[in-house]
């Protein structure tokens, strides 16, 4: 898209921007950080700044919407200057409002700290050691092919298993969870993927409560709210199905680009290689650049403003991580990839406030060591330009989205290491 006439684009409806985003958020930006959208009446924040600011701003916004945004509909019209009695009235009723990233304090506080509970540092280190070993086991699978399909052959299966072994779920049942999660063709629409995790989760927590063992998952079960009580089953299954779900994907994209981005950039790959402290820091580089999640959603309580733009109560609004992340006013050469970047982890891939993604530790343990992994069993990690094309006229294939960045494939040639 070389010209760009933003009130002509609807960004909910255009395919031209599921490949490539950020001229139209650009354009938005210049006119104004906080600008409303003619389709969909969608006040897009694309500033750092006013991202910042609307993030933090609990008593304006409400996250009652965040997976919906302008989709999200009310039986009543959202009328008044404060409509808190009527999100409070009908939140439940809207898709995915039963889900930790739609609720507001104090519930959201309550059902945070239970998670919190469950994602403990020791936690968390016992599950990076799991990583690196399903690493390679992954790895295993098409490393003598010297290429693989790595979505499918790699990012898909091993974002899942890491969140499996980090919950607990017993080694015995992973088969039947890739093979219903990685084919979702098997599932019928009354039957979802998360109605799937529901159901196991719920099976689970009840026979651990009903029959403690020394295990993650009985921790899981047991785990209490920061008050001291015991939360209700389906509370602590749908905590653990979002984390699986939301956890799972989101990295999977991450894992895309970077994968993508060391096989379509040699320096970059060879860079990588001498110098194998500078991963983390890349890997801060495509959270920035390739954020996972292009947007997500608030809905005005009451009326306020942004960056001087009026927002009506019962206003959508769109933070957009992916473009705020290119805000040159917080990073210099923001469309660059620059290893010495020094602010490179002040990015907002991962939200901001009490929204803060709680899986990112466990997204960047993962990034780093698929990569780490990856070098050390490789002598060069190279683009099939069978699949993709040659160098500078690739062909890639993104998720038609409007919510999340990445690869639906991503082919790659190898030489092999031992």
């Amino acid at each position: 898209m070389t010209e760009i006439d933003i009130d002509a684009i609807d960004y909910f409806r255009t395919k031209d921007l599921y490949d490539d985003p950020y001229p139209y958020f650009e354009e938005v930006r210049d006119r104004c950080p906080v600008t409303q959208e003619p389709y969909q009446h969608v006040f897009m924040i694309t500033g750092y700044d006013e991202a910042i600011a609307a993030y933090h701003d609990q008593a304006s916004f409400s996250s009652c919407n965040s997976a919906i945004g302008p989709f999200a509909k009310f039986p009543v019209p959202l009328e008044g200057d404060d409509i808190s009695g009527i999100i409070d009235t009908y939140r439940d009723e809207l898709p995915f409002g039963d889900q930790l990233p739609a609720f507001d304090p104090p519930k959201h506080t309550a059902q945070r700290g239970l998670l919190m509970r469950l994602i403990t540092p020791k936690r968390l280190k016992e599950n990076e050691e799991f990583m690196r070993v399903l690493a390679d086991r992954q790895i295993d699978s098409f490393h003598a092919q010297g290429e693989c399909e790595y979505m499918s052959q790699y990012a898909g299966p091993y974002t899942l298993l890491v969140v499996a072994d980090l919950l607990g779920v017993p080694e015995e049942d992973r088969p039947e969870f890739l093979e219903k999660l990685m084919h979702r063709e098997h599932l019928s629409l009354e039957h979802s993927p998360l109605s799937y995790l529901w159901d196991q989760f719920t099976t689970y927590i009840e026979d651990c409560r009903a029959s403690p063992r020394d295990d993650v998952m009985t921790g899981l079960a047991l785990a209490t709210f920061p008050d001291g009580t015991l939360p209700p089953v389906e509370d602590v299954m749908k905590i653990a199905a979002n984390l699986f779900a939301a956890g799972q994907e989101t990295t999977a994209r991450l894992l895309s680009s970077a994968l993508k981005t060391i096989g379509d950039r040699p320096e970059i790959q060879q860079r990588l290689r001498d110098k194998r402290e500078l991963v983390p820091v890349f890997i801060e580089e495509m959270l920035r650049l390739e954020s996972p999640i292009k947007g997500t959603f608030r809905l005005a309580k009451v009326a306020t403003s942004i960056a001087g733009t009026e927002i009506p109560a019962g206003s959508t609004v769109m933070v957009l991580p992916s473009a705020a992340n290119r805000d040159p006013r917080e990073f210099e050469s923001p469309d660059e990839l620059k290893l010495d970047r020094k602010n490179a982890r002040q990015h907002i891939a991962f939200g901001h406030g009490i929204h803060t993604c709680a899986g990112a530790p466990l997204a960047r343990a993962e990034a780093v060591v698929s990569v780490q992994r990856l070098f050390d069993r490789t002598e060069d990690i190279r683009i099939s330009e069978v699949h993709h094309g040659p160098a500078g006229a690739r062909r890639w294939q993104y998720s038609p989205t409007w919510m999340l960045r990445g690869l639906d494939e991503l082919h790659l040639e190898f030489t092999p290491i031992g």
